[in-house]
């Protein structure tokens, strides 16, 4: 019976993980979104044969959920403190 509280204490315990998308993130999504809409308002225009459903609508809806969407969820921000890869001090050279 103790084995099984502390299993169940022992997971209560566990760090909360933090979300991995930002404010940056959602605005990307938020874009690609607003680019399928307008894709799918493109697509219904009246003359089924005219130049916004048969070319703008495809473009935006690849566009959309190809490029955008992808990115926005793969998009991470550079963080500001970056590991210097030349060494500090160079060794004296001896000849």
């Amino acid at each position: 019976m103790a084995r099984v509280t502390s299993k169940v204490a022992a997971r209560k315990k566990a760090p909360a993980m933090a979300l991995p998308f930002t404010k940056r993130n959602y605005q990307i999504l938020g874009l690609g979104l607003l680019v399928i809409i307008l894709g799918y308002v493109a697509l219904s225009q009246t003359p089924w044969d005219g130049t916004m459903p048969l070319v703008v609508a495809p473009i935006l809806l690849v566009l959309g959920y190809c490029v955008i969407i992808p990115f926005g969820i793969l998009y991470r921000q550079k963080s500001e403190t970056q590991p210097s890869t030349t060494p500090a001090t160079d060794p004296p050279q001896t000849n």
